[in-house]
């Protein structure tokens, strides 16, 4: 695509240039065969470098044509960093994340891997962070400040019970804070909640309810932030409560229709890298967006790059010449 595609027109001057150069030459090689003594012709015609010659306008036609594209504004397509946008990281910290179906645990894996993706994000977007169990809790508020996300991280602690839907509630509240310390005439910033979980909501214990994770969903819906489900661990995960086995199996159902609700993407992560990868995704779809960008002064380096090559490789042929 062209943003200036009028200036294409342009070649139609090249190819006429082109058309000429072919017919003139065709035209000389004609003159020089009506000259029938060419034992003298050879003596006295001076020495041409051959088809090297046509080197110097080959190059400056194909300049011509590189500077016409550059005029005409050849746009790309690429994923450049974002500089608008509001995050919000979720982590669940109950006591079924203290499980080692995920070696060493599934708090400890998750901590590691949200570090990694802090790392990763490109640095202009606001990034939070959210920690829930039997509340949710905002440790830290939107900043681009990295290590402040960081230090909240490695800070994590496992609680009772599992508040899904304040959770997701806390998480747009502070999106919506920050939209509205942005002043003029664009529209907010998007956002974006990423939510790791391993297990079902216990508080409340209806999905459906005021404070419950489903009604959540569905208001994220309505401010138009997606959110990312990842649903974190294995169907044979357990804990240990008063000396007994308890089975902690993760709820990919609810997460996925968290994800549905609220028109974001659900994931399944029962390894390392399972949500290593999970992340990376994520970091491409959120950290970056496609935008269209002027190659123009691509073709305007080329096009200049050409013309000189060209004048100098006439100069070198024509200093051959007697």
């Amino acid at each position: 695509m062209f943003s200036h595609p009028w200036w294409l027109l342009a070649l139609l001057i090249v190819a006429v240039l082109t058309a000429a150069y072919v017919w003139n030459e065709r035209r000389r090689r004609r003159n020089t065969m009506r000259f029938t003594n060419l034992g003298v012709l050879e003596k006295i015609a001076p020495k041409r470098p051959g088809r090297l010659r046509h080197a110097p306008v080959a190059l400056v036609l194909v300049a011509l044509t590189c500077l016409v594209i550059a005029l005409a504004g050849p746009l790309a397509t690429e994923q450049v960093p974002r500089n608008r946008a509001t995050v919000m990281l979720a982590i669940d910290v109950s006591l079924s994340m203290r499980a080692t179906d995920v070696s060493p645990s599934r708090l400890q894996t998750a901590q590691q891997a949200a570090t990694e993706f802090v790392d990763q994000l490109p640095p202009g977007i606001n990034l939070g962070l959210v920690s829930f169990a039997g509340t949710a809790t905002v440790l830290v508020s939107p900043t681009r400040d990295r290590e402040t996300v960081k230090r909240g991280i490695a800070t994590l602690q496992l609680a009772e019970s599992t508040a899904t839907g304040e959770a997701i509630q806390a998480s747009l509240a502070s999106i919506r804070s920050v939209a509205t310390q942005i002043q003029g005439p664009e529209e907010p910033p998007p956002g974006r909640v990423i939510l790791l979980s391993d297990g079902k909501q216990t508080i409340p214990s209806d999905l459906e309810a005021p404070r419950g994770a489903f009604t959540a969903a569905d208001q994220a819906k309505q401010q138009n932030v997606p959110i990312s489900a990842i649903s974190f661990g294995t169907d044979y995960g357990e804990i240990e409560i008063e000396g007994r086995p308890v089975p902690v199996p993760v709820a990919d159902s609810d997460m996925q229709e968290i994800a549905r609700r609220s028109g974001g993407d659900f994931s399944k992560a029962a390894t390392q890298q399972d949500l290593r990868a999970t992340y990376d995704t994520l970091r491409e779809q959120i950290g970056y967006e496609p935008q269209e960008v002027d190659t123009g002064g691509d073709w305007l380096l080329a096009g200049a790059i050409l013309v000189v090559i060209g004048l100098g490789t006439a100069f070198a042929l024509g200093a051959r010449l007697p």
